[in-house]
């Protein structure tokens, strides 16, 4: 039972950070359409923002292993 509950953990986990980071792409993308000369400020956030989601993530990971 342990092992599907960490499974269902990762998953979600997974699933949370690919639409966030989903997400930050495309409201950056349409960012930059709108306001080209600010593109490097928004890549900057952009490239931030989807690491601390990733760091997220990981750790909900780790934190799904530990529990199973």
């Amino acid at each position: 039972m342990g092992g599907s509950i960490a499974a269902l953990g990762i998953g979600l986990a997974v699933i949370g950070a690919g639409i966030g980071i989903g997400q930050i792409g495309a409201k950056s993308a349409e960012a930059i359409a709108r306001q080209p000369e600010a593109s490097g400020d928004i890549r900057g956030a952009m490239i931030l923002t989807a690491a601390l989601v990733e760091g997220a993530a990981l750790i909900g990971i780790i934190v799904a292993f530990l529990v199973a």
